[in-house]
């Protein structure tokens, strides 16, 4: 299948079922070859290479075309075949009947949001548009990303931001721009990721758990007892995993079942402490299960459907968040203390930091709630703080870059950051510290969508993980000539 000057070959591979579905496109100019590739209805990525002569420059186009003819890939139209749906959570959101929670501020993303995460500086909200806002404690905006996708969840790993998105990609989010980091393969609808020292765990439509490394490479995939697997919690031990028919334990590093429990109706969402991990249910429970074998411990009574949970850091307080908008609070043993309704739709996730209660809802909202036991009872009497309403205008989407700037650097001595090398060993991929000072078999976690071999980058930070043997770029990431 030759490639002449200025022509373009568009194919596509698309299996029944979940899986393959994508395309591959070789475009031929003068010396110049350039591929974009992805899951067919996406943008997908953009690489170009040049050649000395035009010759081998449609030679190298027509080999990489037979290439991926061979792998079943077959000349298609462009728009013809459509992407694929992912599936997203939905559920009929009622108003609550118990009196309203303290909210102390409520932010509106502008679509319905199940990502969050609370750090000790900010906030983070992702919502079903693929939008991600970042919000100081008090409320305040400080910044916004705009992914390709809906954002599924965000996690955090050390120093590391990352968002799932229903594109199947995991996006870095601890730089200005954002970057892909995992792509997990075509056949995983994902619900759920956790990442633990580089090492990803994520939940899918078919119940299964797949593990990725932080080369993003494929460690080991597990099929629960069930389906819709919506909870996936990682640590140094192993990976908790609960779906419709209850929760799991499978080895850390090597997948192999460790212990298993039924639960009362299928795991909607999952949280995790020290030494216990915790899954809601459908039938509204909460249950609290020993990390080391699955015992459980306690459990706790809602009124409603729990779509998420969480506890303060000691486990004194567990909390659960129903799809009638309402809040709970319990103690360690069971009792229920309060329930409160959120004003703002049903809670899809929620985390607990310095007696505040943040939630993520179905109407987009993000919102601060004051669970003081002061402001609890205040708010039973039907006294309420003044509710400030965030808004994020003039904020821009910074959206993932698909090329990168290039530079002019002194290899030996960047003035503004770290230089990696992206090495090939077979048919994989490695990037390797080169600048002075650094040990060349260290493992840098880099970008997935900008790995060329040969191909050297400046980053303006490469960070030590605090327990692993490995190291992750951050910052700004460019090209040198």
């Amino acid at each position: 299948m030759p490639a002449t000057t200025g022509s373009t070959t568009y194919l596509e591979l698309s299996e029944e079922g979940s899986g393959a579905h994508k395309y591959y496109e070789v475009r031929h100019s003068g010396t110049e070859v350039t591929i974009t590739f992805g899951r067919i209805g996406e943008q997908g990525q953009t690489r170009s290479a040049g050649y000395p002569t035009v010759e081998k420059a449609s030679a190298a186009a027509a080999r990489k075309v037979g290439e991926k003819v061979r792998k079943g890939y077959a000349p298609a139209v462009r728009g013809v075949r459509q992407r694929r749906a992912v599936t997203r959570r939905e559920i009929t959101s009622s108003r609550s009947t118990a009196r309203q929670a303290p909210v102390l501020w409520r932010f509106s993303s502008g679509a319905p949001a199940f990502g969050i995460f609370v750090g000790e500086d900010h906030v983070w909200i992702g919502n079903q548009r693929g939008d991600v806002f970042t919000l100081a404690h008090d409320g305040q905006v400080t910044g916004r990303f705009g992914l390709p996708d809906g954002v599924k969840c965000i996690v955090a790993d050390d120093f590391w931001i990352y968002a799932g998105c229903d594109d199947g990609r995991v996006y870095d989010l601890s730089g200005k721009v954002p970057h892909v980091a995992y792509e997990i393969a075509e056949d995983v609808d994902i619900y759920w990721l956790d990442i633990h020292d580089g090492v990803l765990g994520v939940s899918d439509a078919q119940g299964g758990v797949t593990t990725v490394d932080h080369e993003d490479e494929f460690q080991w995939r597990r099929s629960g007892a069930g389906d819709s697997a919506w909870m996936v919690r990682c640590d140094d031990r192993g990976v908790f995993h609960g779906d419709s028919r209850g929760v799991a334990m499978y080895g850390a590093r090597d997948g192999v079942p460790l212990w298993s429990v039924a639960t009362q109706g299928p795991v909607l969402f999952g949280w995790q402490e020290a030494d216990e991990v915790f899954a809601g249910t459908a039938r509204g429970w909460v249950h609290r299960l020993a990390k080391v074998d699955g015992a459980e411990r306690a459990r706790y009574r809602c009124d409603s459907a729990v779509f998420s949970c969480a506890t303060s850091p000691d486990g004194r307080y567990v909390f659960a968040g129903d799809n009638t908008s309402s809040i709970y609070c319990f103690a360690a043993d069971g009792t229920r203390l309060w329930k409160l309704g959120t004003g703002c739709g049903s809670a899809y996730s929620m985390q607990y930091r310095d007696e505040r209660l943040y939630i993520v809802t179905t109407d987009g909202s993000l919102a601060c709630i004051d669970a003081s036991e002061s402001a609890v009872r205040e708010a039973e009497g039907g006294r309420l703080p003044r509710t400030a309403d965030v808004k994020a205008t003039g904020w821009e989407r910074v959206t993932p870059a698909r090329e990168l700037a290039t530079v002019h650097v002194a290899p030996a001595a960047p003035a503004d950051g770290i230089i990696v090398e992206c090495l090939g060993e077979g048919s994989r991929t490695r990037i390797r510290v080169v600048s002075p000072g650094y040990d060349p078999s260290w493992h840098v976690q880099f970008p997935k969508d900008i790995r060329v071999v040969g191909a050297r980058y400046v980053v303006s930070e490469v960070l030590a993980s605090t327990r692993g043997g490995f190291y992750r770029a951050r910052g700004d990431i460019k090209r040198l000539l």
